[in-house]
């Protein structure tokens, strides 16, 4: 078996991959394309371990374990994707300019003049 052809192949994969991460706005296909990169490496990584005939199949070893943080990384994203949708009602990534409540504890007590007003106050009273 020549090793261009899967190399080849990988290269494509990795490169619409990147092309999708780049040029996507919904935070799924990015996650979609973040899995074909990783099984464009996935692809090399099974075509050097048949071409360079490893005993121990190091090659093969490895997918697996990419494989595994593939699927820890999809379940992770996908639930964090789910959370952002029922959130703000869309999973378009340039909206998303911030991932904090509107409403949290750093909009209760805004710094400002007041602030330093009651501080005078209080100190001369």
């Amino acid at each position: 078996m020549h090793l261009a052809y899967p190399a080849v192949l990988a290269a494509l994969l990795f490169c619409v991959g990147v092309y999708g991460v780049l040029a996507r706005r919904n935070a799924i296909l990015v996650l979609m394309s973040v899995e074909l990169m990783l099984n464009a490496v996935n692809l090399n990584l099974v075509a050097f371990d048949v071409w360079l005939r490893d005993s121990l199949h190091a090659g093969q070893a490895l997918t697996l374990f990419t494989i595994t943080i593939a699927a820890a990384e999809i379940g992770l994203g996908l639930a964090i994707v789910l959370l952002v949708y029922r959130n703000r009602g869309s999973a378009d990534i340039d909206r998303l300019t911030a991932l904090a409540d509107p409403e949290g504890p750093a909009a209760a007590d805004p710094p400002g003049p007041a602030a330093d007003d009651d501080e005078k106050a209080e100190a001369t009273a």
